[in-house]
Formats: C-alpha cells, structure tokens, sequence
C-alpha cells in the first residue's frame, strides 16, 4: 500500500468520528459546567466542587479552580470541604429513622430528651422545620443552633452519641471520605465517639487533604484563613466530599435511610403556616418551581460554603461545596427563596425548564 493510500484510510476511519455529534447530556453538562465556572469567578470563590446525581449514580461531577491557591492545587471531585449548615440533612435523616423506626413520636417536645433544653416546648417537628408557634399560624425563623438538643434525642433513640451515629452513617453508606467533626482524631475518652486508632489515622488523611480556606471580601482579595467550625454539632462540623455527599443523596433516593413515607412528611412545608405557606421541611428547604418539586439546603460560614439542590420528579441533584462563602453570603438564602441564587437558577433554567 503507498503511502498516499494508506492516508487515506486514515482518514476514512477518522472522519465519522470526529463528525459524531456530542450526545444531548454532554452539551447540557459542557453548559452546566461553562456556567458554574463564570459564577464562580464572580462571586470570587477560589475552589468549587460539583456533582449532579441521578437516581443510581453520580453523571456528571467536577472541579472547578483551585483548593488551595498558594500551591496552585486544582479542586477536585473527592477534595474535603466543610459543609456547614448543609450537615444538618445528615442530623434530620438520623432522627426521622427514629421516628421511621416507631421510637419516637415528631411532635414530642425536646425537653422530653434535653431537660436543659433552651426551648423545652418546642417540638422536634419544630425545631427541624425551624418552626415557632405563633397567635394564629407558625412562624418561621432559619436558626440552625436551634437544632442542638437533637444531639439529646438522638442518644436515647439508638443508645449511641450523636457522633457515633454519624460515624455509623458514614460507614454504612461507604462515606470514606467523611470526618464527624474536625476534632475527631484528637478525641480521648471520656469524650464520645472516640474512633479506632485506624479510624483517627484516616480521618487525619482527609482532613490534611481539606480545601483550604479563604475569607474574600471582593473578588480576587483572597486571603487564606482557618475554619471556625473546630467540632461538631448537630447543624454543623461535618467534612464531606461531593462524591461522598452523593452517597447520602443516593440512599435518600433508593430508601436506603427512610422511608417513602417518612422522607414525604420530609419533604412537605408544615400546613399550618397560613395563607403564605412556610418555606421549609423537615430538614431541607422546600418548594415548588414550574409546577415541580424542588427541595435544598445550604450551609455557610465566613471561609466555606455548600449548597445541594433536587428535583424528586426527575431524580436528579446538584451538589455544590466551597472553600469561601460566595456560594451563599452574597445572596438572600435564609427567607426560602431559591432562585435568590444565581446557581440555583442555573440548575433549574438547565434541568428544570
């Protein structure tokens, strides 16, 4: 064969390759992905982590600038980050397994539970939903401290400490990448949850691989900093990966964790909020956008922030994490409003039309 021939079938085995169209999913995640990057820089976040998760399986997911800008390291899909206020996802599923389980009722006041508890009336219902009575509906006041005496509930639900929960959680659902609070490792009896030397020695690892941390008061002033989350609690303390998240996500979905039923009550605003309607569920935010379902959370503090988004109709989720707060701070998050983020609206307008 000449060498002119053998060109030519090259080239007639390469060109209906490169003539293949991309398939519809890859140009809407190529848009999604375009899309987050320009947000990103906007809102000056030095390192962002992102998933998308369907009804089995993480689809998309990527990182985007940088976990740590001195040593120019790139974020990644499994870099840790904390989540803040998004932790509390993980506190809601753990006490309404209880409740799932019979062993506790929703609408029994937390000094059942916590007899030092600063609201003693209040009732697990509520303090999940963020919930206060008022002369004629609830009121509705996003105060996340409100949920510590969980911490209490969760004790007598299963016997174990609210640490040793979440690190059975972690466990059953392979979260390797998941540290209950930063001070984990350093935990000596008569402190609970203490883990296995092994255990302590893998949660080192991660936490040494955590983004770091930036406070940025306008776009491109980052200063590295620390994280003021130094434990746990029950809204808060947690370091999660995206992917690992998505493991959460996914026995949500696949009824892993709860309960049809349960994660329905969940997932539905209290009904006696008046002629307005309250924003927010049992754990997780929740409302309605083009007629669909949409349930979210977000966590934030002055160095990080999260932000996780679903559609229960059509199985999918987003998840985003940070290591500064731009993915919250700059927009109106804490009255229940979604499309107050500009990367909320980006997931609907693209999956949600």
């Amino acid at each position: 064969m000449t060498a002119r021939a053998a060109l030519a079938v090259v080239a007639l085995a390469v060109v209906p390759l490169a003539a293949q169209p991309p398939a519809p999913d890859q140009l809407l995640y190529a848009r999604l992905e375009s899309y987050l990057e320009a947000l990103r820089q906007q809102a000056g976040i030095p390192g962002l982590s992102a998933a998308i998760v369907g009804e089995s399986d993480i689809v998309w997911e990527r990182g985007l600038g940088r976990q740590n800008a001195e040593q120019s390291l790139a974020a990644l899909p499994d870099t840790p980050y904390h989540l803040d206020g998004l932790g509390q996802t993980l506190t809601a599923a753990i006490v309404l397994r209880c409740a799932d389980q019979g062993k506790l009722s929703l609408d029994e006041p937390v000094s059942t539970f916590d007899a030092d508890a600063p609201e003693p009336g209040a009732t697990i219902r509520q303090l999940l939903a963020h919930t206060s009575p008022g002369p004629a509906f609830e009121s509705f006041v996003y105060r996340p401290e409100r949920l510590a005496p969980l911490r209490s509930v969760v004790r007598q639900c299963t016997g174990d400490s609210f640490r040793e929960n979440l690190s059975g959680l972690f466990d059953q659902l392979a979260m390797i990448d998941s540290v209950p609070g930063a001070d984990a490792p350093t935990l000596v009896p008569p402190a609970e949850g203490v883990p296995t030397p092994e255990t302590a020695i893998r949660y080192n690892a991660i936490l040494q691989r955590l983004a770091t941390p930036y406070l940025v008061p306008q776009p491109g002033q980052a200063t590295a900093t620390l994280h003021s989350a130094t434990t746990l609690t029950a809204s808060s303390g947690v370091v999660s990966t995206v992917r690992d998240f998505a493991k959460f996500d996914l026995a949500l979905k696949q009824g892993l964790l709860l309960s049809p039923e349960m994660l329905a009550t969940a997932w539905t605003p209290p009904a006696d909020g008046g002629p307005v309607g309250l924003p927010h569920g049992l754990g997780w935010f929740v409302t309605t956008h083009g007629g669909q379902l949409v349930v979210w959370q977000f966590g934030v503090s002055e160095s990080s922030s999260s932000f996780v988004i679903s559609l229960p109709a059509k199985r999918l989720t987003m998840i985003l994490l940070a290591n500064s707060d731009g993915l919250v701070k700059p927009f109106v998050m804490s009255t229940g409003v979604v499309t107050a983020s500009p990367f909320a609206r980006v997931f609907l307008g693209l999956l949600a039309p």
